[in-house]
Parts: structure tokens; C-alpha cells; sequence
């Protein structure tokens, strides 16, 4: 079943997001105000001219039922805020928004936002990637073809140590470290320079590198 994202707001970060989305196999529902914008968004995603700070826009194009939704406003702090709000409203699970300022990203995470993205610092096609592969939880293009990736624990794996996974071999990807939980759940992952013999956990993260179409293979 195709994962359904909603974005909310038709400028150069949503456009783009909405079209990586589209190339990764979801299914993309875009809301905007600018009757050209939705136009032009149409050959690659549901486009819904409306005002998303009113809450019946978001229900009437499906928002309650989508998986992901990201708030892609920026310049229009109340207007980011009210879509926020308003789809965390129609119980969208995972609510991602866009701030222009850390003030700005703070007041998004106070009204609800999961998880808040800064354009300087998060790519449209960065947070596509991570939307699309479930697997992967953080990405990172290092060079045309290569990336670093924050992935979880393949299920085939776990349980096993390094060399008995033959990670390397099976996926192309070579394990930089492990991420594991601290016992106290309060205090960040510890950081585990791996050896063979370490065995891989089902809560563990692992940071991987290699060329970016075994990512996509992995995932």
C-alpha cells in the first residue's frame, strides 16, 4: 500500500518535496493557495487550490488519512502555525514543519509539530528519502552516488554479530559505527566503533556508507 503525504504550501521547498515524493512511489496530496502554482503540481501530485489555515480545506482533501503530513511554509509564521495545528487537529500521526527561525521551530513544536526542518540545513530531497525508506532514520548525500545513512537494524540480521551477518557483502554498505540505547533512557545512544564480533540488536541503530542505490535497494 502507497504512503500517503500531504504537503501544505506550494514554494520552491514544497514543490520540490512534493516531486522526490512522487519519484520514491508515494502518493502526494498538495494543498496551496496560488491557483498557478497547484496547476503546474498537478502532473506529479493531487493539487487542491484552498487555504490550509481553514481546517475543512485539510479534511475535504484527505489530510485525516494521510501518513505524513509537512508543512511546507515558511514566510507566513501564523499561517504555518494554524496548518500545523490543524492537521495535528485531524489526527495526522506525523506532523513535519518547516520554520524560518528557532523561535519560529519552538512555537511549531509547542502547538503539536513532530519534528521541525530548517531549509538551510534539511533538503527537500534529504527529508523525502527519509519519509520513503522507513528504514532509513537520517541521510546524508556526501557525493553524486554516495551517501551516509542512519539506518535501523535489518530484521535478517538481528541477533547475529557483524561477521555473521555479512553485512558487507550482502548489501554493498560498510557499518561506520553502531548507535545503541544507553541504559538509562534519559542519556543519548552510545557511540560503538564496531568490531566483528559485536553482536547486532533489534534497538540499535547502525550508520552506513556506501553508493546511494544500495540504500534504496536496502530499503
Amino acid at each position: 500500500m502507497k504512503k500517503r503525504i500531504g504537503i501544505i504550501g506550494a514554494g520552491r521547498f514544497g514543490m520540490s518535496l512534493a516531486e522526490s515524493m512522487m519519484n520514491a512511489g508515494m502518493e502526494v496530496v498538495l494543498v496551496d493557495r496560488n491557483r498557478p502554482a497547484m496547476q503546474s503540481a498537478s502532473e506529479f501530485a493531487t493539487a487542491i487550490q484552498g487555504d490550509a489555515t481553514q481546517p475543512h480545506v485539510l479534511e475535504e482533501a484527505g489530510f485525516g488519512e494521510c501518513d505524513v503530513v509537512v508543512v511546507a511554509i515558511g514566510s507566513n509564521i501564523e499561517a504555518s502555525m494554524m496548518a500545523t495545528a490543524n492537521s495535528k487537529e485531524l489526527g495526522v500521526e506525523t506532523v513535519i514543519a518547516k520554520a524560518s527561525s528557532e523561535l519560529h521551530g519552538k512555537i511549531l513544536r509547542r502547538i503539536g509539530a513532530d519534528s521541525v526542518v530548517y531549509p538551510d540545513r534539511d533538503s527537500a530531497h534529504r527529508l523525502a528519502r527519509a519519509i520513503a525508506n522507513h528504514d532509513v532514520v537520517d541521510f546524508l548525500e556526501v557525493s553524486e552516488g554516495y551517501s551516509i545513512a542512519e539506518i535501523d537494524v535489518p530484521e535478517n540480521v538481528r541477533g547475529k554479530t557483524l561477521a555473521e551477518s555479512s553485512f558487507r557483502t550482502a548489501t554493498g554498505l560498510t557499518v561506520l559505527c553502531i548507535r545503541r540505547p544507553a541504559e538509562d533512557s534519559k542519556e543519548p545512544r552510545t557511540v560503538i566503533i564496531p568490531q566483528a564480533t559485536d553482536v547486532l540488536r533489534e534497538d540499535d541503530r547502525l550508520i552506513v556508507f556506501g553508493e546511494t542505490k544500495r540504500l534504496d535497494e536496502l530499503s
